[in-house]
């Protein structure tokens, strides 16, 4: 395990009253009782059925009221007492597949500077008037590597993560707008929360995407849609940022439909499920997601994370529903044509 110590306070755990990070868990059924009893035992270093239940939904992040790190504590017990969340040969699959395999090329960019992580396929959707001189990172060394905790190898994004900063800081930036949610989650909570130091800021492209639309405010044209959102697991350790949603919604002329499985209560993909080789629960997310979508009347469904669209777009477009990335329904609000 690396020296990087996670800022986690046993106090503020032990003199919480609510213990919402499992009373609230999706995955889990526990009382409130069980949930102080197994909070300590994690703590302690002990074994917990938590460990071997969790599905790394991140969830609990967000829903602990002293903004502690109950899910990065519990990924770290995970790892210490060998709990897997997946099969071995998984694991290693994609631990080998994101090690860069030749030297970095720098290049001279110009801010804004868009990270596309490891999604170069995401290219395509850096353009238009949104993204005027914008320049793009996109590859293996800037991929942030908190994929990892799904797999109980905090380890590996600990010992990856300080050069993949390192990296970004060579190419002289100071702000770094990430396209992809799991980045920014990586450079705004988790470095902090281990002890590495991010000497650039970190923008959501919502925050970018928000302000550049507001330059050109007097160029939206009202699109008049019910949209359901699809919050993909990560935004749970920013959700500071999640009002940037419905600022943009207003500003295009956009009815963000209610849910039951949305906001704080929002569900899984299904997609981390499938990586870990869990295919029954993975279907029973998406299923649940699919039908919330069409119970509220949702038009089209706005993704943020690849990994989302890539796993519930067919789905519902199977139901009549348009998937649409969050870029591409901006687009369309100032009149670009979108495929």
């Amino acid at each position: 395990m690396s020296e990087l110590k996670l800022q986690f306070n046993e106090t503020w755990c032990l003199s919480c009253e609510s213990y919402d990070c499992l009373l609230r868990c999706q995955y889990l059924s526990v009382d409130r009782e069980t949930a102080k009893a197994e909070i300590k035992k994690i703590i302690r270093g002990e074994d917990s059925f938590v460990l071997h239940e969790c599905v790394t939904c991140y969830a609990c992040e967000e829903y602990c009221n002293k903004g502690n790190h109950p899910f990065y504590l519990i990924v770290e017990r995970q790892e210490e007492k060998d709990i897997l969340p997946a099969p071995k040969p998984i694991i290693k699959q994609w631990i080998q597949m994101a090690e860069p395999t030749r030297p970095l090329e720098i290049r001279e960019v110009k801010e804004p500077v868009i990270s596309l992580c490891f999604f170069p396929e995401y290219v395509s959707k850096i353009r238009g008037k949104l993204f005027k001189g914008a320049s793009m990172l996109t590859g293996r060394h800037f991929f942030c590597n908190l994929v990892y905790l799904h797999f109980a190898r905090s380890s590996v994004t600990k010992e990856r993560l300080p050069k993949v900063i390192e990296n970004i800081t060579r190419y002289g930036i100071k702000e770094l707008i990430c396209l992809h949610d799991e980045c920014y989650s990586t450079f705004a909570s988790y470095a902090p929360a281990v002890g590495i130091e991010v000497p650039f800021k970190p923008i959501h492209y919502f925050e970018y995407l928000y302000k550049k639309l507001k330059e050109r405010e007097d160029e939206i044209k009202p699109l008049g849609m019910k949209v359901a959102y699809q919050r993909p697991c990560s935004s749970r350790l920013v959700p500071e940022k999640e009002h940037f949603v419905d600022d943009i919604f207003e500003l295009i002329g956009v009815e963000r439909v209610e849910r039951e499985y949305d906001g704080e209560n929002c569900l899984c993909c299904g997609a981390v499920f499938k990586m870990q080789g869990n295919y029954e629960l993975a279907v029973g997310v998406q299923k649940k997601n699919v039908e919330d979508m069409v119970n509220a009347g949702a038009e089209a469904c706005v993704f943020n994370c690849p990994y989302c669209f890539y796993t519930l777009s067919e789905l519902v477009s199977e139901r009549n529903i348009r998937p649409l990335h969050m870029i591409d329904i901006c687009r369309l609000a100032l009149g670009e044509e979108v495929k």
